[in-house]
């Protein structure tokens, strides 16, 4: 028989420790994009005023560090939204950094200054630009318009006391010198970060670390004190592994969405990216408002949450599967509620503030039944255990906790009366209410 560790944490040989790459020395800063970049997708609906207030509180709670507040300069009604949010942050005394989007021309970043001027803190000026080759000759724009678009527009920030991070967009598709020119002119107009950004969701892991290893070492020619950001999209579905990559070469802040939302396919998704720092260990932020905050971005955004989703999704945490409640009752039988939320699964649901469930189902077994009366506080009578098991088996879904329980009240009635109760029965008891429908 297995003997196990006095401690049970140890129970895990965990081979993303083989050569794995230094922890980061420095604090990983994040970003949430959800209120600006988020809200691009043709397919969400704008949220009101006051859920994106909630949203912000949320973002707190979350340990965010910059929140991008909207764009601007988008129209009043945007202008509107980012100083609502921007005094709910002075108000409550929130340490968060608010940011703003503007392109890299003065009718954009001239309602951030007036907004920060008007709330009385420092707004962010997220300053971007496009520098990739098919992009410049799609607009129209050679090396000296950018040079010069870079300078005026941060020179204009830092003569209105607004910081600046300047981003290109679609750095992933440029060639070094010119980042190396543009990015230049933009520190010594005086950014104060730069962003590298896989606008079209191009670049793979290698690249990242190439791009970002390049950027570092020109940057601190320049000043080694010059903060790096990645922004990524996930039109490849490497978003998260991507952002990691980043911070691995040397980005110190990282942008995501709420549930991924953004144009196309969509951002670097928020609760995926934290989930995964914290269980790096790079960060340990508490995360057990994500569902709720996932909940709001789906609700006030019409964003729909698959039901495989992970971390937030329906079934994240829950099993209807024999072998996998088998294993998760008998460690809950150990009386060690870390075993049984890890004994088959990656992600502690407690680290999210979630519970695992068990479920009955085609694919259940005895555990399941067992569990579940145990955890209703129903008798556990081998002769309900095998009809409802016998029933499940039948089925072509989940049985509802009502269908258990009917079933269960059903037995009980029979077998007062001493009466044997048929399959045909309890298949009509279950589909009585749906047949009224």
């Amino acid at each position: 028989m297995f003997e196990g560790p006095k401690n049970t944490h140890e129970l895990i040989y965990d081979w993303n420790l083989v050569d794995a790459p230094e922890k980061p020395t420095r604090r990983i800063r994040v970003t949430d994009e959800t209120l600006r970049d988020g809200l691009q997708s043709p397919s969400v609906i704008q949220p009101e005023i006051q859920d994106k207030v909630y949203l912000l509180y949320l973002m707190n709670d979350l340990g965010i560090d910059t929140v991008d507040l909207g764009l601007c300069g988008a129209g009043e009604k945007f202008k509107y939204h980012v100083t609502v949010l921007a005094k709910e942050i002075v108000k409550q005394n929130m340490p968060i950094q608010a940011q703003s989007a503007a392109r890299s021309v003065i009718s954009d970043i001239t309602p951030i200054v007036e907004v920060s001027q008007e709330v009385g803190i420092p707004i962010e000026a997220a300053i971007f630009v496009g520098t990739s080759p098919i992009r410049q000759y799609a607009e129209g724009w050679d090396l000296n318009f950018l040079l010069k678009q870079t300078e005026e527009s941060v020179s204009f920030a830092m003569k209105n006391e607004i910081p600046v991070m300047f981003v290109t967009e679609d750095t992933i598709r440029t060639q070094p010198e010119t980042l190396r020119q543009v990015y230049t002119a933009a520190i010594r107009a005086g950014a104060h970060r730069i962003c590298v950004s896989d606008t079209v969701g191009h670049i793979t892991p290698h690249g990242v670390r190439s791009l970002i290893t390049f950027l570092r070492k020109v940057v601190d020619e320049i000043d080694p004190n010059i903060g790096i950001d990645w922004h990524g999209h996930k039109d490849r579905g490497l978003d998260v592994i991507n952002s990691l990559a980043a911070i691995e070469a040397g980005a110190d802040r990282v942008h995501a969405c709420g549930l991924g939302i953004g144009e196309r396919s969509g951002n670097t998704p928020m609760e995926i990216l934290l989930v995964n720092l914290n269980l790096l260990g790079w960060a340990e932020r508490d995360l057990t408002k994500l569902p709720e905050y996932c909940e709001v971005i789906s609700e006030k955004c019409g964003a729909v949450i698959p039901f495989n989703y992970p971390i937030v999704g329906a079934d994240s945490f829950r099993t209807a599967t024999g072998v996998h409640a088998a294993a998760m009752a008998k460690a809950l039988s150990k009386n060690d509620d870390w075993l049984a939320e890890h004994v088959y699964c990656g992600v502690p649901s407690s680290m999210v503030g979630r519970e695992h469930t068990i479920e009955i189902g085609p694919l259940s077994g005895e555990h399941n039944v067992r569990f579940f009366l145990r955890k209703n506080k129903i008798e556990e009578n081998p002769a309900f255990v095998t009809k409802i098991l016998e029933v499940a088996k039948r089925s072509n879904r989940l049985l509802s906790d009502e269908d258990v329980k009917r079933i269960v009240t059903v037995m009980s009635r029979r077998q007062r009366a001493n009466q044997e109760v048929s399959d045909d029965e309890l298949d009509r008891e279950l589909t009585k209410d749906k047949r009224r429908m």
